[in-house]
């Protein structure tokens, strides 16, 4: 089977708050070291992500919490790699698993320039200004508002620009989507679906895909079956259609995974965890040829996020 690149779980969150015991194989973790290897799973990308009901003098030391589980639980088990580049994706060896840094949401980090440098000298491959709320960078997709970037959230567009980290439109609102897209040098939606096919808020519109695809970017389809039906539930033909549909307006080439494991509470029947991706492929190969099948498990993320 082909090597999987996932870029977004929540599996930190997990382990900072004491849900969650050992990365190893705790049954808590829907990506742990067991799951990730029986899923084939070369690259896991691992999203910092503090929930708004953390207040906000505490926040930055929760992303600082996170980033001590990363190394102490996910770093220190057999053959995990912490991938500081995203080049160093390509040089991973066979057994190997690469582990990245991502930022989900400003919020924690504030307009304190020496907290957002410290991040970035943890090796972070990719930042989303917003979760859904707005923030000092943009709004959400969540805020009414609907407003786009302030000019603090420009500038951290800049410095991604001049560092190479990826800029992730994933969560933004509709203007500030725009707003980063006209500014972004690398960009990707590492997880979200079709909204014409699932109209949910957190969906990308067909001119939002025609962009990321016009752009050389990365599509990164997430599995939470609100996003996938706008249901709480769904199956693993429920995910053709949103494949079908960007593939439609010439993005097959730009798709990949993006999974929201331990960030979600319902799950798409047969794909509860990363030791699920064997039969999410076997089951695309019954409907794409294998070239393709090949590209959204990873080759994708490489050609438009790495080699971009």
């Amino acid at each position: 089977m082909f090597p999987i690149v996932d870029t977004h779980c929540d599996a930190l969150c997990k382990l900072a708050t004491g849900t969650a015991q050992s990365f190893v194989n705790d049954p808590t973790l829907e990506t742990n070291l067991e799951r990730l290897q029986r899923g084939r799973v070369r690259c896991q990308l691992f999203a910092l992500y503090v929930p708004p009901s953390v207040k906000q003098e505490n926040m930055f030391a929760m992303v600082r919490k996170q980033i001590a589980a990363f190394h102490q639980a996910v770093l220190t088990c057999p053959n995990m790699v912490h991938i500081r580049s995203l080049s160093e994706i390509a040089t991973l060896k066979d057994g190997q698993i690469g582990a990245g840094l991502t930022l989900e949401g400003m919020d924690a980090i504030g307009r304190d320039r020496a907290q957002l440098s410290w991040l970035y000298e943890q090796g972070i491959l990719a930042i989303g200004l917003t979760w859904n709320d707005a923030n000092m960078c943009a709004d959400g997709i969540g805020e009414k508002r609907g407003a786009g970037l302030t000019s603090y959230g420009e500038s951290v567009i800049d410095e991604n620009n001049t560092r190479g980290v990826v800029n992730d439109v994933s969560h933004l609102s509709v203007r500030a989507f725009w707003d980063v897209m006209a500014q972004s040098k690398k960009t990707m939606a590492s997880h979200s679906n079709a909204y014409t096919v699932c109209p949910h808020r957190r969906n990308l519109r067909d001119d939002q895909l025609d962009a990321l695809i016009k752009t050389d970017s990365f599509i990164g389809l997430v599995f939470y079956p609100p996003f996938v039906t706008n249901k709480d539930e769904a199956c693993l033909d429920d995910l053709l259609p949103h494949i079908d549909h960007i593939g439609s307006r010439g993005g097959i080439k730009h798709i990949g995974f993006g999974s929201d494991f331990d960030g979600i509470d319902t799950y798409v029947t047969g794909l509860s965890h990363a030791g699920c991706y064997d039969t999410l492929i076997n089951h695309l190969l019954k409907f794409y040829r294998e070239e393709e099948v090949r590209g959204f498990c990873s080759r994708n993320f490489m050609e438009k996020v790495v080699r971009h």
